[in-house]
């Protein structure tokens, strides 16, 4: 089974956290939702709370196939402040393990150093965050292990690229249709 932590900070996007780890576990993968706050409950940027399924502390991280950061402010400032994560992160990158970030939150990755000499996209007006990228307006934008999407309007997409690097194109394509995307109202 592919294994998926998605980190959740004070202030993240919901859609950008709740997207990915709705439709990666249709596609079959074990998604934890991990808090790097001090409690599981953690409010999103538009005030919805979500809990957490484990607290960073708790998780084995050594078993994941991909570390998935969703955006938001200031959810994004609180994950590229969590030193333990930049510690994971650039571990994951080493060992070329998949790392994906959407919307601001690809400027962790930025600030981290992982992304001399790679291909990105971000959230419009955060690109001086992509330090050592080359920017890519592209909705998702997949470079070896980092993958990096736009924003709330590229979380299905997002989620879709992360399931075909996970499992395979033709799962993506029954997911996709499934939750009737990207085709004409009427028509699956």
């Amino acid at each position: 089974m592919k294994k998926v932590s998605i980190f959740l900070a004070e202030g993240f996007e919901e859609v950008e956290a709740l997207t990915p780890a709705d439709l990666l576990r249709r596609a079959g993968a074990e998604v934890t939702l991990v808090s790097v706050g001090d409690r599981r409950e953690v409010t999103g940027s538009h005030g919805i709370m979500v809990m957490a399924d484990q607290m960073f502390a708790d998780v084995n991280f050594a078993d994941m196939d991909l570390l998935v950061l969703p955006g938001g402010m200031p959810g994004t400032l609180h994950l590229k402040e969590f030193g333990p994560l930049i510690e994971l992160l650039r571990s994951f990158n080493e060992k070329g393990s998949k790392i994906a970030a959407i919307c601001a939150a690809p400027t962790v990755f930025g600030a981290a150093g992982l992304l001399e000499g790679k291909k990105a996209t971000c959230y419009p007006g955060m690109e001086d965050g992509l330090t050592g990228a080359q920017f890519s307006g592209e909705r998702v934008v997949v470079d070896g292990n980092i993958t990096t999407s736009r924003g709330l309007g590229t979380a299905i997409p997002f989620a879709l690229s992360l399931i075909t690097q996970l499992f395979d194109q033709e799962k993506a394509e029954d997911i996709r249709r499934s939750v009737v995307y990207g085709h004409e109202f009427g028509k699956v």
